[in-house]
């Protein structure tokens, strides 16, 4: 008499839960997008800036402020860019001085 292996199957809960177990994610967006992301928001406000300040020099700008605003949320967002890009090589220094 031969013996037939057990076949496992994964077991899915087909019924609906009052607790939320059943209700599907979101996908997960990965690391490399938000951070593409960022630095595309990044690169849009330097770009935002530039055009402000190209139509001051034209003299199309009714309110000097909305491009002092510009070009202050470029700074911000940059130097935010260039803090998180100082802290990512040191921690990466950091691991590499790690004895193994």
């Amino acid at each position: 008499m031969e013996i037939q292996a057990l076949q496992m199957t994964p077991v899915t809960m087909r019924a609906t839960s009052h607790l939320g177990e059943t209700v599907e994610k979101p996908e997960q967006k990965s690391f490399g997008t938000y951070l593409k992301d960022a630095l595309s928001e990044v690169n849009r406000l330097q770009l935002a800036s530039e055009k402000q300040n190209a139509l001051l020099a034209a003299g199309e700008v009714q309110d000097v402020s909305q491009v002092i605003v510009a070009g202050q949320k470029a700074e911000i967002a940059l130097q935010l860019t260039l803090q998180m890009r100082n802290r990512a090589v040191s921690a990466y220094q950091e691991i590499m001085r790690m004895q193994v």
